[in-house]
């Protein structure tokens, strides 16, 4: 392995444990929930309440996403990670020291406004500093982290109070704040600000195809470094480098979400009961946990060799094929049938297999790929507050859809939007495996021609 490799690879496994704190902010409720009934249950008196405490994080994260990409695009992406973990290490804290309903609340609220600064400004952070060659390996390195943090917060919940919890999970903050403090800032943004970036180049070994900028392949007029014309004029917002990516990288998002997988993971425990396991509650979370955990490391390892497509294909077409055969379980009432009284419990499993191979961390990673440099901070932070907003929609509504559809209809609906995935990916998403940052704002200024010079060209220069 080259020097290049183990310091970007360092630099990555800082950043993901912005996504692990994610991670124990979704993983929390299942674990803590339980527990608070258990031994404090004067905190909580409703299924309406516990609904809130389970779902606010998310919207309370549009905020805290809506904010971080001016935060990111000002003062760094490094810096706008370390200058927000101290409100995540504060929320953990108002949650362990809680003593009623109200400040459960709040300690919940904080965390999603945490959760959504990290979100976006990490996977951008890891997408700048990273070559082409391996940008999709560590790319999707923090989506694991992520699926790690829901699995540690089940585990450690299984045997911890749900106030030594929080606790637990604050830790983690202050370990991003230290894993940060020695890594360099990331040379595109430095780059966009007039800045020299040859020291954080140095450290990470970039390539010079990593840190070339749109400007090398193209004869426009550039816009000065330290006056970019606003994202928000019209000239520039409905532009091909801006709207087709946009477009694309907001809808995977969406299909990301309205696939069911918050629903399927929030109401998992209702599914396991239906099927008439003999597995506990928080055994059956568990086995969820890790089977996400797993395929998300699967989806690692392939995504430099396979491709962002073909992944993107497959996790659609499974799960596609998975909540309709769930959704068939409910419609024919094949509970008490010896085998196909299991069939709700093998297409969840199914579904959490195929859905961390492609859909689960892709879109995030296409986040960091699709969007141009000088506006990237922005269209990602607004990427992240449409995928907040979707999963907090799609974890209130389930209820709702469960009434009034039946259970069969809610899971044959969520299986159309992941067929519509499907195609949306098929004619719509092109393939980033391999191409620098820079070719791949290319290919939106592009028409056909150019860009087969241009991947001549790389091609060329990988060889």
């Amino acid at each position: 392995m080259t020097p290049a490799f183990w310091k970007q690879l360092w630099l990555t496994l800082g950043a993901s444990l912005a996504f692990l704190t994610i991670g124990l902010i979704r993983g929390y409720t299942a674990s803590a929930i339980p527990s608070i009934e258990d031994v404090d249950p004067e905190l909580i008196q409703n299924s309406e309440q516990k609904s809130w405490i389970g779902a606010t994080p998310s919207l309370a994260a549009v905020s805290g996403s809506i904010l971080s990409g001016t935060l990111m695009q000002r003062i760094g992406r490094k810096r706008a990670l370390q200058v927000t973990t101290p409100i995540s290490v504060v929320a953990w804290l108002i949650l362990g020291f809680a003593r009623n309903y109200p400040m459960l609340l709040v300690g919940r609220i904080l965390t999603g406004v945490g959760g959504g600064f990290l979100m976006a400004t990490s996977q951008v952070y890891v997408s700048e500093c990273c070559d082409p060659e391996i940008r999709g390996r560590f790319g999707s390195l923090p989506t694991l982290s992520m699926s790690l943090g829901i699995v540690l917060s089940y585990v450690a919940g299984n045997w911890l109070y749900w106030r030594y919890l929080a606790l637990f999970s604050s830790t983690f903050c202050v370990l991003l704040f230290l894993a940060l403090l020695p890594l360099p800032e990331s040379p595109a943004w430095l780059k966009s600000k007039g800045l020299d970036a040859s020291d954080s180049i140095k450290w990470l070994h970039l390539s010079a195809r990593a840190t070339a900028t749109v400007k090398e392949y193209n004869n426009e007029k550039a816009y000065k470094v330290d006056e970019p014309p606003s994202l928000f004029t019209r000239e520039v917002f409905f532009s091909p480098m801006v709207v087709k990516p946009m477009i694309i990288g907001f809808a995977l998002l969406l299909f990301q979400q309205y696939s069911g997988i918050d629903a399927v993971i929030f109401f998992t425990v209702e599914i396991f009961r239906n099927a008439g396991s003999t597995l506990d509650a928080m055994t059956a979370t568990i086995i969820v946990g890790v089977v996400q955990l797993v395929s998300n490391g699967v989806s690692t390892l392939l995504v430099d060799r396979a491709g962002r497509r073909p992944l993107l294909l497959i996790s659609a077409a499974i799960m596609c094929a998975s909540m309709a055969a769930m959704g068939a379980a409910f419609y024919f009432q094949l509970k008490d049938s010896p085998w196909l009284g299991y069939l709700p419990i093998a297409s969840l499993v199914v579904f959490m297999l195929g859905f961390p191979l492609g859909f689960g961390g892709l879109p995030f990673l296409l986040l960091g790929e699709l969007f141009p440099a000088h506006y990237r901070s922005q269209l990602s932070a607004m990427a992240s507050t449409i995928n907040l907003l979707s999963m907090f929609s799609v974890i209130k509504s389930y209820h709702a859809l469960d009434a009034a559809l039946t259970s069969a209809g809610t899971f044959w609906m969520y299986s159309c939007f992941c067929a519509f995935a499907f195609f949306f990916v098929l004619f719509m998403v092109p393939e980033t495996k391999g191409k620098s940052l820079a070719e791949i704002e290319q290919f939106f200024r592009s028409n056909k021609s150019e860009l087969e010079k241009l991947e001549n060209v790389s091609m060329q220069t990988v060889l």
